[in-house]
């Protein structure tokens, strides 16, 4: 993934989460914000909670190799941010 399809600064992910909608799941929280670029950001967010920092890159690699692959077909200028939860691992 380019750095430009990355979501990095605390006040961006402050804005998509607090401005943005929710979509809940067991295994991960995804927030989305429309955004005025055309092309989709991501932002992943694994909790100190859940491992030492070699086990959360690892799920972050995951995470962005399935973005990787299918973020040609979904394009959708948009901003999200996946937070990864215990019941993912």
């Amino acid at each position: 993934m380019r750095k430009l399809y990355i979501v990095k600064t605390e006040r961006e992910f402050e804005k998509i989460i607090k401005n943005g909608s929710c979509l809940k799941n067991r295994y991960y929280v995804i927030h989305r914000l429309k955004n005025d670029l055309p092309y989709d950001r991501y932002g992943i967010s694994v909790s100190k909670k859940l491992g030492n920092a070699v086990f959360r890159n690892q799920y972050k690699r995951k995470i962005r190799s399935i973005i990787d692959k299918y973020k040609k077909e979904y394009v959708n200028c948009e901003d999200y941010i996946i937070i990864l939860r215990k019941e993912a691992i």
